[in-house]
């Protein structure tokens, strides 16, 4: 039974800033209602693993009503809302119905941006979901296997042709993790094609890969590329892409078209639908990509029981850089908001956010990995090390942790992947 007098917090999203937020309520008061379109929590910076076969879709996700079963005040509900109405306090969902609020928390995230060019998006499919994951992972093993069955050299040559645009670290443990398929893991696999003969290639409009590094670790990270067979291609930018052809110009050169079997993208993000709904509902500022504009208490001017979090919000840091998207960021977001609710609900007023940067990594390959803490450069095996430990580490639950131990284990000292299964059409290029 609701008791009237209990306030109401309803958590839009269950990435780690909504959960986060939600885990750090636990013993707070609050009627907590946690929505997402989906039962379950995903682990976004392991994707890239999924669509290359080294780790399961389960391996990464795990269902919400399990990670908040301790807290009996927070309740999950699967579905999406599509409306904010913030005079009357309200949400509207999808399946019907609204729900009143007396704080409300928005965690959506971004979706990928084409920059004006949508048509891409089925030609060249981003990394943000499981089931971008699982059409990745479809499209490269699927090359393969038509390249395995083609008797047509050129045709062969097309087909094991993948270009990667976009080379921060997405784009570049995407292309490392390739590489490593096609060299290491795959080899002795086929009888007709070798899979090392695959071409990887990886654009980058900036001059250099992973651009908010420091120079000295970009270097490295593209030479541990280029040991794997991955070409970077920095100074380009795309000007098409269609089913079978990517044309890009380098510099002020000409635009030259390059017939590719297989163009993934993992070149920027940008707002939701719902996110720019959000902002039109509230008179809220964005930003280009149309990230909402904050308080420094994670608020909408004017709105102050309303917080966006996580990828979603625009907040710079007293420096001016904004606080960067990722999951760390994400983190101490949900965190923040779950204090400040609660300071709010003891009649005090919370102190702004302050992001804490724990440093930024990626990793290209086995032994092959860069991590920037402070003023701390690090390369090769030891950030591979920490790389490794911080991402188990912040998987929520301990049979996540096992598992993906237990698999990375495996594949270091095999280099074995055993996920690499094609599931969904049999088409490497679907029109």
């Amino acid at each position: 039974m609701v008791d009237p007098a209990q306030k109401h917090l309803v958590i839009v999203g269950g990435g780690f800033a909504g959960l986060y937020a939600a885990k750090h309520l636990k013993n707070t008061n609050l009627r907590i209602t946690l929505i997402d379109r989906r039962n379950f929590h995903l682990f976004q910076p392991l994707l890239y693993q999924v669509a290359t076969g080294g780790l399961s879709p389960g391996d990464i996700a795990y269902p919400l009503r399990a990670v908040l079963k301790g807290n009996p005040r927070a309740h999950v509900i699967q579905d999406k809302v599509v409306d904010v109405l913030p005079d009357q306090k309200r949400v509207v969902l999808r399946e019907g119905g609204e729900l009143s609020f007396d704080y409300l928390l928005l965690a959506t995230g971004v979706r990928h941006q084409y920059f004006g060019n949508e048509h891409w998006s089925d030609a060249a499919p981003g990394l943000k979901t499981i089931e971008d994951a699982l059409e990745v992972r479809r499209r490269i093993l699927s090359a393969f296997e038509e390249a395995e069955r083609t008797e047509d050299p050129e045709r062969r040559k097309y087909l094991l042709r993948f270009v990667i645009v976009g080379a921060g670290p997405t784009g570049v443990e995407l292309a490392g993790a390739l590489g490593e398929l096609a060299h290491y893991t795959m080899r002795r696999n086929f009888r007709t094609i070798d899979p090392a003969d695959a071409e990887v290639i990886l654009v980058e409009g900036s001059d250099r890969v992973l651009p908010p590094y420091a120079p000295v670790l970009s270097a490295k990270a593209q030479r541990a590329l280029e040991k794997l067979g991955v070409t970077v291609m920095s100074g380009t930018r795309v000007t098409d892409i269609s089913s079978n052809t990517i044309t890009l110009q380098r510099g002020d050169g000409e635009p030259e078209s390059l017939a590719a079997g297989t163009v993934l993208w993992a070149a920027g993000v940008k707002a939701t639908a719902f996110g720019r709904r959000v902002a039109e509902q509230t008179g809220a500022e964005t930003d280009r990509a149309g990230r909402i504009k904050v308080t420094p208490e994670l608020t909408i001017p004017g709105h102050p029981y309303i917080y966006v979090l996580g990828d979603l919000a625009h907040i710079e840091q007293k420096n001016g850089n904004l606080v960067p998207g990722v999951a760390p960021a994400a983190m101490q977001m949900g965190k923040y908001a779950a204090k400040a609710v609660a300071a709010r609900l003891a009649g005090k007023e919370p102190a702004p956010f302050r992001y804490f940067d724990k440093g930024s990594m990626a990793v290209i390959g086995r032994n092959a990995a860069i991590a920037q803490i402070a003023n701390l450069k690090l390369s090769g095996f030891p950030a591979w090390m920490i790389w490794a430990f911080i991402h188990i580490h912040f998987l929520i639950e301990f049979g996540n942790k096992m598992v993906v131990s237990m698999q990375w284990g495996w594949n270091y000292f095999t280099r074995k992947r055993g996920a690499r299964l094609i599931t969904g059409k049999f088409t490497p290029n679907p029109d």
